[in-house]
């Protein structure tokens, strides 16, 4: 066998062996990144939930409010009874008017606590109405964020049995290509998302598009080494030419 022969055949090879290290490095970066896309959809379901909870505060810190001005009403009406209660002891005109005076102002802070109280009743019922919208929201975001995890989590089985297999695959190739080629050309793979080796097509690199001169295309026809593009340093090959 002539050395041009095992070049070339070595480069077929290649070809084969980055076939399967396309998916590899597919499967492999789903891997990776469908566990963050679980994380981003976390973050997403626990703001709705703080979100919720400060609708939930929100309602309390009302009750309370209320239940506060609602003391304070009756200990204005407490008042008015009392006073009321003190008339009949008065002795003189002018002790009775500033009683009457007395519970006037009395009954006036009792007004203003009644309008506040109404009001806090309208704060109520919107604060429940948001709430109850707010539960209904989370509920369904909760219950999507579970599908869609089970989903991935599904779908993680799959690519780590598929991956299995394309690992498989890959080792049961490479006792097939020179250990000086394939050290070549997995160190190229590493740096370069998964493509080591490209086509050249309409004189162009098949990774990173740049231009080759005629001379590098002789090159790569003569099948004595392993051409590489002077830009992405990945491996050319011809695919009419193999």
């Amino acid at each position: 066998m002539t050395n041009t022969t095992s070049i070339k055949d070595q480069i077929r090879k290649l070809v084969d062996l980055q076939t399967i290290d396309i998916e590899v490095y597919r499967l492999k970066t789903d891997l990776r990144d469908k566990p963050a896309e679980i994380d981003r959809l976390k973050v997403e379901c626990e703001s709705k939930k703080l979100k919720l909870k400060q609708i939930e505060d929100k309602l309390k810190a009302i009750l309370l409010k209320q239940k506060a001005y609602e003391g304070d009403l009756k200990v204005k009406e407490d008042a008015i009874v009392k006073a009321d209660g003190q008339l009949s002891q008065l002795k003189t005109n002018k002790e009775y008017s500033a009683k009457l005076l007395e519970i006037e102002g009395i009954k006036a802070d009792k007004s203003q606590i009644e309008e506040k109280i109404l009001l806090g009743f309208d704060e109520i019922d919107e604060a429940r109405k948001a709430l109850d919208l707010e539960k209904v929201i989370v509920a369904n975001y909760e219950k999507e964020f579970q599908s869609k995890k089970k989903e991935i989590d599904d779908l993680m089985v799959v690519v780590g049995d598929q991956l299995k297999v394309k690992e498989s695959l890959r080792i049961r190739l490479t006792p097939e290509i020179r250990p000086d080629l394939l050290s070549r050309y997995d160190r190229v793979l590493q740096n370069k998302e998964g493509l080591g080796i490209v086509p050249v097509k309409d004189h162009t690199c098949g990774g990173c598009y740049m231009h080759l001169t005629e001379q590098l295309i002789n090159q790569i026809k003569m099948h004595d080494q392993l051409v590489t593009c002077d830009v992405c340093a990945r491996i050319l090959y011809l695919e009419d030419d193999l």
